[in-house]
């Protein structure tokens, strides 16, 4: 059985999705594991990840809006307000999300479906660097 591990930065642009996919295709390509799982984990609190539909650009637009809707911003609302009125919101957020995915590789590549992106979900309205570890163990 081998291993191997990544860190791969991500620049956000602010609330929002950052497809990742091609990025982690291309280190999972360079990797000498041809079959196994690969394991993506976000080192933040207030960021996720997802695996969503990457050819309708309305999903994600729908996504945010619901999200605006369930963990919304406001003075007043929250008792953590340190960071800003954005911050428990994303917190909430996050919460409701995933900060770990596993994808099943299979010829160095992950066994997505013909739709599915991989993407970094953003919480927070300023841009940020979110430090995502992808771990691959297979043969």
């Amino acid at each position: 059985m081998l291993q191997a591990t990544h860190h791969l930065m991500v620049e956000t642009k602010g609330k929002g999705l950052t497809e990742i996919t091609a990025e982690v295709n291309r280190w999972l390509t360079a990797q000498k594991i041809e079959t196994g799982l690969l394991t993506l984990y976000c080192r933040h609190t207030s960021a996720s990840l997802l695996v969503q539909e990457n050819a309708d650009p309305d999903v994600q637009k729908d996504l945010l809006t619901f999200f605006e809707r369930i963990a919304p911003e406001g003075k007043g609302l929250y008792v953590h307000d340190t960071e800003g009125p954005d911050d428990m919101p994303a917190h909430i957020r996050a919460a409701l999300t995933q900060v770990q995915l596993s994808v099943p590789v299979e010829a160095r590549r992950m066994a997505l479906g013909t739709w599915q992106g991989i993407y970094v979900f953003e919480h927070r309205a300023a841009p940020h660097r979110r430090d995502i570890v992808l771990h691959l163990i297979g043969e």
